[in-house]
């Protein structure tokens, strides 16, 4: 008779495999080609999605890690700011930087000192903070960032429902040269500060009034320009003072301010608006972060201070029992989290039984 393991061998086998150790492999071989057989006839059975079925979630619609983030500023907290760039576009401003840099480190006075500094017995402090901005100084740094964006525009696109030679705000006649003047910033501030003043709005409102001026410009492809600066910050204000403030100013109250316009052309910019937005209205708390201190950056290189007070008695007590409350809710949360989950690392202080050897 021949060799009895040569029935349970295939032909291709190797013939090196012999005993225990070759049937194993052998078996181990055929099982993983049922299931690779199986994988493939699961995936020949399975129906082709619906067109209306394959819906993405919406985490999975979010952009990816790899994309541009400089090209959606108003949407990542990790992308810089166009105002901040408009602000210093080329190197014409480094030579200034620089001897900003200069002076101070080897300690040259630039001439008056304007800024109030702390002292032994004094300490200034702003009343700005990123949750309640103050409102005076909070416009003059928005406005300051729309001027900057007219001021270094790359070109002149506009659409035309913020024109306003074909969209008026007053009845007086728009000069014939209305798009080559550059708006000064105090005509900006001036604009801003009565609409803020008359709808009652609030700094952070001015703030988001920014973010979606800048998310406008970068998903509509325009540019804020003479002959449209207008149009699009009122538009903004009116988004931003519905979005953030609980009682929103209706379109009827800013036509009652801007005596001339009419309801309908405000429902008309206010639908294209948010239609350009792609209806992206959200402002992430970490966005929000980011243009306020980047306005403060803007303050600082332009010599515009946020007024400084002095700390008072009363002033310092509030601060430090709102630190100790912050103190207190953190301490309770780290025992809450330790209780909930135990490691090595906390088995320290627990008491041990001893051992009872038998």
């Amino acid at each position: 008779m021949g060799n009895t393991l040569s029935c349970c061998v295939s032909p291709g086998a190797s013939p090196t495999l012999s005993g225990r150790g070759g049937l194993r492999g052998q078996e181990q071989q055929r099982q993983q080609e049922r299931v690779d057989a199986y994988r493939v006839e699961a995936e020949l059975r399975e129906p082709e999605p619906s067109p209306g079925t394959n819906l993405q979630h919406i985490s999975d619609r979010e952009a990816p890690e790899d994309m541009n983030f400089e090209s959606n500023p108003s949407d990542h907290p990790r992308a810089s700011t166009i105002f901040l760039s408009k602000s210093q576009p080329d190197d014409a401003a480094r030579p200034v930087r620089e001897k900003r840099k200069s002076n101070h480190i080897n300690h040259v006075s630039p001439g008056q000192l304007t800024k109030k500094y702390s002292s032994c017995s004094t300490i200034f402090i702003d009343d700005s903070t990123v949750s309640q901005p103050n409102l005076k100084s909070t416009i003059k740094c928005v406005t300051l960032a729309i001027y900057y964006h007219t001021k270094n525009r790359d070109s002149d696109r506009s659409i035309d429902i913020f024109d306003e030679k074909k969209h008026p705000l007053t009845r007086e006649e728009v000069p014939v040269d209305y798009y080559k003047r550059d708006p000064e910033h105090k005509h900006i501030y001036r604009f801003v500060r009565t609409l803020f003043g008359a709808a009652q709005l609030t700094a952070e409102c001015a703030i988001v009034t920014l973010v979606y001026l800048e998310r406008l410009l970068t998903y509509a492809e325009i540019d804020i320009c003479p002959s449209n600066w207008k149009r699009i910050v009122l538009g903004a204000i009116l988004l931003a003072s519905k979005v953030w403030d609980d009682q929103a100013v209706w379109n009827v109250d800013y036509c009652q301010i801007l005596k001339d316009m009419t309801v309908e052309d405000m429902n008309e910019m206010e639908r294209q608006f948010l239609e350009l937005l792609q209806f992206n209205i959200n402002v992430p708390a970490s966005v929000y972060a980011k243009y306020y201190f980047d306005l403060r950056s803007l303050a600082d290189d332009n010599n515009m201070n946020f007024p400084l007070e002095p700390l008072s008695k009363e002033r310092a007590q509030k601060l430090e029992a709102i630190s100790r409350l912050c103190e207190d809710k953190y301490k309770d949360m780290s025992k809450a989290a330790i209780r909930r989950s135990l490691s090595a690392g906390n088995l320290i202080g627990i008491s041990r039984s001893n051992a009872i050897l038998s």
